[in-house]
């Protein structure tokens, strides 16, 4: 693991304690690539769903550690880990179900090298006192490696974004390539989300391919408009603005065009993960970054939305994706504009999606815009089938299946 617990609260005793999944038949930590919190990804949709679907389920969730230093070096406020907390179904989760832990990294790991081991046992201490002898480990955060190594646990690897494409400098890149190996080789079975993963861990072990979803129901169930979304017409990009997905450049291009024809606003919801130059060059430009809003306020702003935009860099570690936007905005039928990045052109084209290159992509967006029509519900041959959260809890439920019956059985070379 990449960061160090924070002192745990006790354990629950009682019936939790002794809970039949104590045995280790239904025990599960999992080592996210991020926090339990209002916006929902991947990681949550699956896990809500498996402890639906299995009332003995319990689950241990390691989030993305804090790392003060890095806070401080960016000019943010120093943060620290959080204490072992309960989720209960008021977050989305299960009462007495579900635990999240939020580790602290207090040292880089050239000054203390062997932080991740020691992390790693204070984890599995926790999970001991949590009744948790023998679980299932499902690895999302590469560096998680060390966890697997320092328990032995039997391990799902999922694969979810292609780190080794990402920017990174020559040491985290040769780190990621070091915990990738380690996972490659010893998970009982790795999943992945996209076919370009497929083929590229397919080609060195076999891999199971599980992509995202979406709670069609909810995202079809008419909602209001979100009064932080700016009156008149909307061009609205929905998730992390991150400069690994987003291209900044063309969203402030974007933002310029719409504000000088008078035509629009862009509009960002979402975790704003940009430089602060970048964002004040977008906010200039005349775009809205609203930040992120809980998931349940998501299919509001997708609804009202007179275009439903993607301004995605385009490049191999995009490709890498299975962008779960897609399947959000495939759900309420409204206008879409996307550079061509996976996913997005793989699809059957029609009258409601369109594929942009970038030099036209900013054209195009006004030009939905002018053409959008009112927004409202979505006529029936607006609306296509799309996979479901539902379906890929199936899918992911068997390959855990596959995982438990490891147990005791030899660790993969």
């Amino acid at each position: 693991m990449t960061g160090e617990p924070a002192t745990a609260e006790p354990a629950p005793t009682g019936p939790a304690a002794a809970h039949p999944a104590a045995q280790g038949g239904h025990d599960l930590v999992v080592a996210s690539l991020e926090p339990w919190d209002e916006v929902w990804r991947r990681n949550q949709h699956l896990l809500a769903g498996l402890l639906r679907a299995d009332p003995a389920l319990r689950v241990l969730l390691l989030e993305p550690p804090v790392d003060p230093l890095h806070d401080l070096r960016r000019g943010a406020p120093a943060s620290a880990g959080r204490r072992l907390r309960a989720i209960g179904p008021d977050e989305g989760g299960a009462h007495g179900r579900l635990w999240a832990l939020r580790p602290t990294k207090w040292l880089p790991r050239r000054v203390d090298p062997q932080g991740d081991a020691r992390r790693a046992r204070s984890v599995r201490a926790v999970a001991r006192r949590l009744g948790m002898a023998a679980p299932l480990l499902w690895v999302n955060d590469p560096a998680a490696a060390t966890l697997l190594e320092v328990t032995g646990w039997p391990a799902l690897y999922d694969v979810t974004d292609d780190w080794l494409l990402a920017s990174r400098s020559p040491r985290q890149a040769a780190m990621l390539r070091a915990h990738e190996q380690v996972l490659l080789a010893r998970c009982a079975e790795v999943t992945v989300c996209s076919p370009a993963l497929a083929a590229t861990k397919g080609a060195r072990r076999p891999v199971t391919l599980v992509p995202n979803g979406v709670d069609v129901t909810r995202y079809r169930a008419r909602a209001g408009r979100p009064p932080t979304l700016p009156e008149g017409p909307c061009a609205v990009y929905v998730g992390t603005a991150h400069p690994d997905r987003m291209d900044v450049d063309l969203c402030v291009e974007v933002a310029a065009r719409l504000t000088a024809t008078g035509c629009g606003t862009l509009v960002l919801v979402g975790p704003v993960l940009l430089e602060g130059a970048d964002v004040m060059r977008l906010e200039r430009a005349g775009a809205r970054l609203l930040g992120p809003r809980p998931s349940a306020q998501v299919p509001g702003y997708l609804q009202h939305a007179d275009v439903l935009v993607v301004p995605h860099v385009v490049d191999d570690f995009t490709d890498s994706l299975d962008p779960l936007k897609m399947y959000e905005y495939l759900a309420v039928g409204r206008p879409v504009v996307s550079t061509p990045v996976a996913g997005f052109r793989d699809l059957t084209p029609s009258a409601r999606v369109r594929v942009a290159e970038r030099p036209g992509f900013t054209a195009a967006v006004v030009e939905a815009l002018r053409s959008a029509p009112d927004g409202g519900p979505p006529t029936p041959g607006d609306l296509v089938p799309v996979p479901t959260w539902d379906q890929r809890v199936r899918e992911m439920a068997l390959v855990l299946s596959r995982v438990a019956a490891t147990r005791g059985a030899p660790t993969r070379a």
